[in-house]
């Protein structure tokens, strides 16, 4: 650890070279002449497209022995407002801070951009869920120059508690990594598969404008198993107002689409009364609340696809005709799809039956409500990409969470070969408990042994399905593993433009595949 008179040096040094570079050429000139990371002694980096000024302060990210920290410049005595270690170089004031959620609130009043924002009016908008909170620059460099627009902040409540992170610390992750990159178009966050209304309210307090309602828990799936009789006999159960609801205006009722059209029998519709309409209150009254806390600045995702079996078309009409017709402001929806959408692999299924059931589904989001169609496990369905590029017309919100974990492996397999061959010792012992949380179908039998491959091949082994899928979902164990843990974080650090460059290439096959515009 440097003294504090020489921490103060080369500080003051950063700060003066920030003043005096940024007045000269101002923000975005600065910002463009000087890229890359700029190392300013040993173990003292300025990270130069993170620096912007607001009402007489300078804002920046440098890493100060091994830790990246938010920097405040100003000629003026700095605010108390904001907390940190308080340092003065000559005629300059300055604060270091850590990059945290108070930090966080403390600064983006002046810095408005690192805060997630609504992505309701965007066309096309990317999941990216970083796990690890150091992805987003890879994510961000990867939709520069496309008309996508990225969730940086996502994580659902299965994967806070295997990363040991909240909510806010995904956000203020998130906020801060986008200051470091200088991106200010704008990014989302998602609090993903929340069950809970209590859950909801934690996500929305971090300043999470997506809430992706999983619906799980109040959809009862037993009545699709069952016949007429039991249908009309659990339907006379439902309370007056439901029953003729359901009789006047989807029983026995043809719905014309855009191309097609879609019949619900009398039985049908009963069934879906018994299936969803629990379900569909609580998406209701979780829109009141979002409303009532964020005015329009929200965006409801509702998801349907933890399911064992596909979503019928007629179900989703049901659900979205009766979403409309209670205006509830539904951003996307997420039905369970025909064929297998496994974790971190392409789809498995006939492309052809996929595409002829997905142009309905498609259909039936324009026609009510007009949402974004959401691909949950989205990450690496390359085969299917261009199909729902196309029927979608790029509304659509897709779901990458898990990929940039792997492309984190990735780097590691490639700057260090030892460390990658433990992770994947320790995962063969983690899958049993892994196998609770996640539906795969792989045979992790077949996962090659790592130690008969060399160095230069070690590559091949996250392109088989086997070990791609084994080392994804044991991703919770691996973090806190001892002997991974301090290693795998430390080398990301040592490698991080390398790991950026290795997440930012990946990102790019999925939105071009997908078929995104530039911009």
């Amino acid at each position: 650890m440097k003294n504090t008179e020489e921490k103060t040096r080369l500080l003051g040094m950063a700060g003066q070279r920030i003043l005096s570079e940024y007045e000269r050429n101002g923000g975005e000139g600065f910002r463009q002449a000087l890229s890359y990371p700029v190392r300013l002694g040993p173990g003292y980096t300025l990270y130069p497209k993170s620096v912007f000024y607001s009402e007489g302060m300078y804002f920046c990210i440098a890493g100060i022995e091994g830790e990246k920290k938010l920097c405040i410049f100003s000629r003026e005595e700095v605010s108390s407002a904001f907390p940190g270690e308080r340092i003065k170089a000559g005629n300059l004031h300055g604060v270091l801070a850590d990059r945290n959620w108070e930090s966080y609130q403390s600064v983006h009043p002046y810095l408005p951009f690192i805060k997630p924002v609504s992505l309701r009016n965007k066309r096309t908008s990317l999941g990216c869920g970083d796990r690890l909170g150091l992805a987003s620059p890879g994510h961000i460099r990867a939709c520069e120059g496309y008309d996508i627009h990225p969730v940086l902040a996502q994580q659902s409540i299965r994967e806070l508690t295997l990363t040991d992170r909240t909510y806010k610390g995904v956000v203020s992750d998130a906020a801060f990594l986008t200051l470091q990159e200088g991106f200010t178009r704008g990014y989302g966050a998602d609090g993903d598969h929340i069950k809970l209304m209590d859950d909801i309210k934690v996500a929305v307090a971090a300043d999470m404008p997506m809430i992706t309602l999983d619906l799980t828990e109040v959809m009862d799936p037993a009545p699709a198993d069952w016949g007429q009789e039991k249908i009309d006999q659990e339907f006379e159960r439902l309370n007056q107002d439901c029953r003729e609801r359901v009789l006047e205006d989807y029983a026995g009722k043809t719905f014309n689409l855009e191309k097609s059209s879609l019949h619900i029998s009398a039985e049908e519709a009963k069934r879906c009364a018994l299936i969803y309409w629990k379900a569909i209150d609580f998406t209701q009254e979780v829109d009141s609340y979002l409303r009532q806390e964020r005015g329009d600045a929200y965006d409801l995702e509702v998801s349907i696809d933890e399911t064992t079996t596909p979503t019928i078309p007629s179900h989703h009409l049901f659900i979205a005709a009766e979403l409309q017709r209670r205006n509830v402001t539904v951003n996307s929806l997420a039905p369970r799809f025909i064929g297998e959408f496994q974790k971190g692999i392409d789809y498995i299924g006939d492309l052809d039956t996929f595409e002829q059931q997905f142009v309905v589904h498609c259909e039936i989001s324009k026609v009510y409500g007009n949402y974004k169609m959401s691909i949950h496990s989205g990450s690496d369905k390359f085969s299917v990409y261009p199909i729902i590029g196309k029927l979608t017309d790029m509304r659509v919100h897709v779901k990458t969470a898990g990929t940039s974990w792997l492309e984190a492996v990735h780097t590691i397999s490639h700057v260090d070969t030892d460390l990658f061959r433990t992770m994947v010792a320790q995962a063969k012992n983690y899958i049993p408990e892994a196998l609770k949380l996640y539906h795969i179908t792989a045979d992790f039998s077949k996962v090659p042994d790592p130690k008969e491959l060399s160095d230069s091949e070690l590559y091949r082994f996250l392109e088989e399905i086997e070990s791609r899928q084994m080392l994804h979902i044991c991703f919770g164990y691996l973090l806190f593993d001892p002997l991974i843990r301090e290693k795998f974080f430390q080398t990301l650090a040592d490698h991080e433009e390398y790991h950026y460059e290795t997440v930012k290439q990946h990102m790019l096959r999925h939105i071009t595949l997908l078929g995104t515009p530039t911009v």
